[in-house]
């Protein structure tokens, strides 16, 4: 498995760790973490990749496997440390086995964030270690916002 670190990628090769983003309603807004096992051959507008925290709905417990295609790819960000967030900062928050983008509203006592997500309206608290920087991919970069 290799991790793509490029900024004006072509393309994604068999074993890049990247992330998918969800259109499904309801997890609009939540990216998730697949390899890729291979180029889509008959239309060549997508990629063969297994998630890495969702399972198959066969009952099989295998990690899931299906075809996404290219505009919903994105290679994994960089790590960026943060030792704290500020009031609105756009953030990504790890729950339900993907990243949900939403942004800080407060913190509590126990040192936790509050993360409002646009999406579902819902008010959470997150640890700093579930929490990081938002960036979006365009253009062959990232870009923060």
């Amino acid at each position: 498995m290799r991790t793509v670190h490029s900024s004006a990628m072509q393309g994604f090769r068999c074993g890049d760790i990247v992330e998918i983003a969800s259109t499904e309603e309801g997890f609009v807004g939540s990216y998730y973490e697949a390899m890729v096992l291979a180029p889509q051959l008959r239309s060549n507008r997508g990629y063969i990749v297994q998630y890495r925290t969702l399972i198959a709905d066969d009952l099989s417990g295998l990690p899931l496997k299906e075809v996404a295609p290219v505009a919903e790819i994105r290679p994994r960000p960089p790590k960026i440390a943060a030792a704290e967030f500020r009031l609105h900062d756009v953030v990504d928050a790890f729950d339900n086995d993907g990243w949900w983008v939403g942004r800080i509203t407060g913190r509590n006592t126990d040192g936790d964030y509050f993360v409002y997500f646009d999406t579902t309206g819902d008010e959470i608290a997150y640890p700093l270690n579930r929490i990081r920087v938002h960036r979006d991919w365009v253009n062959g970069k990232w870009v923060l916002l």
